[in-house]
């Protein structure tokens, strides 16, 4: 599960790189469109919000992947290591449960016919390209926190 992890990071860097350097680019050509040459581009907006929402998807699966998600550890930081270590696996399991149940949702959602034939109002690109951004992320999201999980549980009977 480890190397399926650092496989799909490895993957998911990169991406987030391209779609990064992509909005960077797009927002700035549109800048010099606008104001520079008065020819807006209608189309340069909607994509920026698309790339933003898979960059922000992707990002948050390297977050649970690197342990680098926001926390409160003043009360956690005074327990005894066996309690600490009990408490992780216990809110990985509860944000492994949240994220099975959030999966069902959004592939129940990204499969019903709302979204199949729903397209986009300046590009008209089919709407289940930008949203499969929140399946894919939350999944790979999954994969992380199991490889997260069993990494605790191996720590624990090392030692």
């Amino acid at each position: 599960m480890k190397q399926l992890s650092n496989g799909i990071s490895k993957i998911e860097k990169y991406l987030a790189i391209i779609l990064m350097f992509s909005m960077a680019v797009i927002v700035t050509v549109a800048v010099v469109f606008r104001y520079f040459l008065n020819s807006p581009l209608s189309w340069a907006g909607e994509v920026s919000v698309f790339l933003l929402i898979w960059i922000s998807f992707i990002g948050g699966s390297l977050g649970l992947k690197y342990k680098s998600q926001a926390s409160v550890t003043i009360l956690t930081d005074y327990l005894p290591e066996k309690v600490q270590k009990a408490l992780a696996v216990i809110s990985h399991i509860f944000m492994l449960l949240f994220l099975v149940i959030l999966l069902y949702f959004t592939y129940k959602w990204i499969f019903s016919p709302g979204v199949t034939f729903q397209k986009s109002s300046a590009m008209l690109l089919p709407m289940w390209i930008p949203y499969s951004a929140v399946p894919l992320g939350l999944t790979c999201a999954a994969i992380h926190l199991i490889s997260n999980l069993l990494d605790l549980f191996r720590k624990e009977t090392a030692q």
